[in-house]
Parts: C-alpha cells; structure tokens; sequence
C-alpha cells in the first residue's frame, strides 16, 4: 500500500461514534448546510418503508439533522412508491424528472436525476433494500461533510454478511472493483467499500461530475472525484454491518461486466471495447447463451443541464 494511503487511512477514516447526533446537528446550525437523503429504488416495498420510518423518527423529528427524505421511484411494479410515501418520503418517479432526456434503466440515471428534485447542500445516498437499517448510515456519512470544509465526499464501510457467513459479501468489490482500483487506482486501495450504495457528499461535487447510467457509477464516481478534488477530500465511515438482499451470480456477472466497462473508458477514453457480455443458462437442449449489453452511457455532469443552471439562478 503506497504511504499517501497508509497515512489517508489514519486521517480520514472514522466510526459512526466518533461524532454525536447532537454534535452534528450543532455543526450544521453553525454552517447553515442543509442535507438531503435520496433513496433510489426498484421494487423495494418490502424495505423502503422501515428505512424510511427510521430516518424520519431519528434525523428529522427527534434531531433536525436531514431537511428531505427523497425516494426517487424508477420504475416499480410493485407498491414501493405507497409504501414510501406512507412512511413520510416525498416520492418522485424517475420518468417526471427532465423529460426532454428519455431515461434509460439503471441506478447511476437515478441518482443523477436526483441532484434535481433535492435542494440539499450535502446528498446522501442510501439503497433502498437495506434491512436491520440504523440511522447511523445516514448521520455517520454526512457527520464529517458538517463538521469538515476540507472532506467533499464520504463512503460508508461496514461488514458484509452473505447468509450466515460473515464478511462474504462484496464479491463484485472483492472481484473486480478492488483489483481495479489496486492496480489502476492505487490511491484509492484504501476504501473499504468502493462500491457500496451509501455514500455521501458536497452537491457542489456532484454537480460537477459525469454518472455513468447503470452499476458502474460508484466506482466512476469515486475514480472522477479522486481527479477533482484529491484522496484528501475523500473519506470513509465505519457504520457496522449492511444487510440486504443479495443478488445470484449472473446478475453480479453483468454488475462486473459494467463496473469493468466504467473503469475501461477512464483508463483509455477513445479505445472501445465490445459492450456485451454473453453468459450461460442450462435449458432443455444444454446450456444456451444469453447475452446481455454492457452499460456504456454516461450523463454529464448536472451543471452543465440547462434546468440545472435555470433552478439555480431561480
């Protein structure tokens, strides 16, 4: 591990107890930053609503740390949207956000919609399909951007159980995304957990950098904002153990596939590889290939949206 790293590791890595509620809350008085919470989902009802529920008992009614409780709905078939907004969210579909740009499928479009139905001066994004939730995922990742000028973006950290095995989870981070980042990236061999879904950071970061539409955008997001703002500017939190549904290998096959695409177009912009992905189901006849393409879209960064800009003069 390079020694930038080792000593990254000592200064910008801490736990979810390090800093109080009340501590937070008093930091965020003193700089007047509001906070936004956006939970992208896709048929999430059986979820959504607890992690929803706790944050507004914990972070909005009992302290006033979070100012909106988004969940941006992509497209559910299920009562995710009811269910969210029952438990006190102000739920947005994905489809009504910037309508002139057709959305497509994928987490990354999401979350970079978002940036427009949220105010916040620090987003925190929490995937909607975490069970045993604790508020401390939320005021954990947001405690050092309240307290910190210097820190523009935090990743949560945590144990990754996979059924009664613990630290299991991750295959994808163990995989592809660590090696990626190891030997491409070293500065960020630091992080933990490079491609969790909760994270959060300064909105005058994330209006500045592309998202790439699909699984690839933690990782492009955390290589584009080494670039911006330095490894200084980036943190990690340890907030315990993340448990949520776990997808089957194929699907973590096409999440890989998407993840090694995001990091291909940065290593070498202009050298395009073939975005497909072609992987194996046994049928009636043997096994029978399904393939599948290759998240290859990107949306620029939100200041250059003309609603974008037109919002903030507004």
């Amino acid at each position: 591990m390079l020694e930038e790293v080792e000593r990254w590791l000592s200064a910008r890595s801490w736990s979810a107890g390090d800093r109080t509620v009340r501590q937070l809350l008093s930091a965020k008085q003193a700089t007047g930053q509001s906070v936004s919470v956006v939970l992208p989902a896709l048929d999430e009802e059986a979820t959504v609503g607890d992690i929803v529920t706790v944050i507004r008992r914990e972070l909005v009614l009992r302290v006033p740390l979070v100012d909106e409780v988004v969940v941006v709905d992509s497209g559910s078939s299920d009562r995710t949207a009811e269910v969210a907004a029952a438990a006190g969210a102000r739920v947005v579909h994905r489809d009504a956000i910037l309508p002139r740009i057709p959305a497509v499928p994928g987490k990354g479009e999401v979350l970079w919609r978002s940036l427009l139905v949220t105010g916040g001066d620090i987003v925190c994004f929490v995937d909607a399909d975490l069970r045993e939730f604790s508020a401390d995922f939320v005021s954990g990742i947001v405690g050092p951007l309240l307290t910190d000028p210097d820190v523009h973006l935090v990743k949560a950290m945590y144990d990754r159980p996979l059924g009664a095995a613990p630290g299991q989870g991750g295959r994808v981070t163990e995989l592809m995304a660590r090696p990626l980042l190891n030997m491409h990236w070293p500065q960020l061999a630091g992080f933990v957990q490079p491609l969790g879904g909760e994270y959060a950071a300064r909105r005058s970061l994330l209006e500045r950098l592309p998202f790439p539409v699909g699984y690839g955008v933690e990782l492009g997001m955390l290589v584009d904002a080494l670039h911006l703002v330095g490894l200084d500017a980036l943190a990690q939190v340890d907030v315990g153990v993340r448990v949520h549904r776990h997808q089957d290998g194929r699907a973590l096959g096409r999440m890989a596939a998407a993840i090694y695409r995001t990091a291909q177009l940065r290593l070498a912009r202009g050298h395009l590889v073939r975005p497909t992905l072609t992987q194996f189901e046994r049928g009636p006849g043997g096994f029978e290939p399904r393939t599948y393409a290759v998240d290859t879209e990107e949306r620029p960064p939100m200041a250059e949206i003309a609603e974008y800009a037109a919002r903030k003069v507004a």
